[in-house]
């Protein structure tokens, strides 16, 4: 056997005998699985359905508006576009449609809670093409929505992303909204983190209040790692071209032919979400991700969090690195992260994100997201 499968089997083996605390991982279903590893991965289909520039893709042009209309069904949004090949490239492609270099954006800070492609300066494309305006949280890790819309105000920014990373609160897109609107600038949701959260029920979806949504898919939608482009009935109400601005960023904007396997994938995940069975699971994930929160809180512990998947801990200046080290040690496997306003800063941060999707996923309930907070703080605490 080449070497590469049984690297294969020992991975699967260490992510089944393992607790993964990632709210970033999932377990995909066999059947998303079984997409990602077809035929499908001999196709090249460069365009859209009906539109390809290459012969021989009538089947797939069928994958694909299947996807696209599951998709579309699940979310609410008017056009989806199921093409990117991940998050940050879906993100860039939102910029290259509606902005030209150097016009203004604004996002949350990567220290308080953001992400990368929402406009971290000097080392990302969005940091780097555009002027970047960034907002914070408070104390408590949450979003001063006041203090986000003087500095709107006041730099008049052109497109708004509403989205996260490490973010521990529900989003008031409303807020969102009427900040936006005031300077008439562009209102992107990057629901990456919560989209499973949002079409379960379990968090407000941001449809009727934003242009756009961007997306994730393998977080707690816990389809194959891509990602989605939605644009909304108020989007196409500020420029009715939106939606073809939207495709022709993705292709030939950024990328060349999608990843037939992928959509695939993607529209068995729709599907899967559509069903009673998800809504059960999204809110066990907010149930377990509160008792986990409200367990380390009892054994002393700093929590930041939570009302959806997941949350920050601190667990001291600087050693946030080192502490998920021990704790992968026994087994648990969480990411270092910053906390608000974290003195040390993010190469050696003072805190650990801990998220319940995975382990929700693997049947885990409130009793054991208690013991195992339990056995957290412990190892934290020495």
């Amino acid at each position: 056997m080449d070497k590469i499968f049984d690297l294969i089997e020992q991975e699967k083996k260490y992510q089944n005998e393992t607790i993964r605390l990632i709210p970033s991982e999932n377990f995909a279903s066999e059947n998303v699985k079984k997409c990602l590893a077809s035929d499908l991965t001999n196709k090249y289909a460069e365009g859209y359905p009906g539109k390809r520039y290459y012969q021989g893709n009538k089947i797939v042009d069928q994958i694909e508006n299947l996807a696209i209309e599951r998709g579309k069904k699940l979310l609410g949004v008017e056009h989806l576009n199921v093409q990117p090949y991940s998050g940050s490239p879906a993100n860039s492609a939102v910029l290259m449609a509606l902005l030209e270099p150097g016009d203004k954006i604004c996002g949350m800070k990567l220290s308080a809670g953001g992400h990368l492609t929402h406009g971290h300066p000097k080392v990302t494309f969005s940091g780097k093409f555009f002027n970047s305006v960034q907002y914070d949280v408070d104390s408590e890790g949450r979003i001063d929505y006041e203090k986000l819309r003087e500095l709107v105000v006041t730099e008049k920014p052109k497109l708004i992303f509403a989205g996260t990373t490490a973010y521990p609160w529900i989003l008031d897109w409303e807020k969102f909204a009427k900040i936006a609107d005031e300077v008439g600038a562009w209102l992107v949701a990057d629901i990456s983190h919560i989209v499973g959260l949002v079409v379960g029920g379990v968090h407000p979806s941001p449809v009727p209040y934003v242009h756009i949504i961007s997306s994730t898919t393998h977080k707690s939608l816990r389809g194959p790692r891509g990602a989605i482009i939605g644009v909304t009935k108020k989007g196409l109400e500020k420029d009715v071209d939106l939606a073809k601005k939207i495709d022709r960023a993705v292709f030939p904007g950024l990328q060349g032919g999608p990843h037939m396997n992928n959509i695939a994938a993607l529209a068995v995940a729709f599907e899967e979400a559509s069903g009673a069975d998800f809504k059960k699971y999204s809110a066990q994930i907010v149930k377990n991700a509160k008792v986990l929160a409200e367990t380390l809180r009892k054994n002393g512990l700093t929590v930041y969090g939570t009302e959806n998947h997941l949350m920050v801990v601190d667990v001291g200046l600087g050693s946030g690195k080192e502490m998920a080290v021990k704790l992968e040690e026994n087994g648990i496997i969480v990411n270092a992260n910053t906390i608000p306003h974290d003195e040390a800063g993010p190469f050696k941060p003072s805190g650990i994100r801990l998220g319940t999707p995975a382990m929700t996923t693997k049947g885990y309930e409130e009793k054991d997201f208690e013991a195992l907070g339990t056995k957290i703080a412990a190892i934290v605490k020495g």
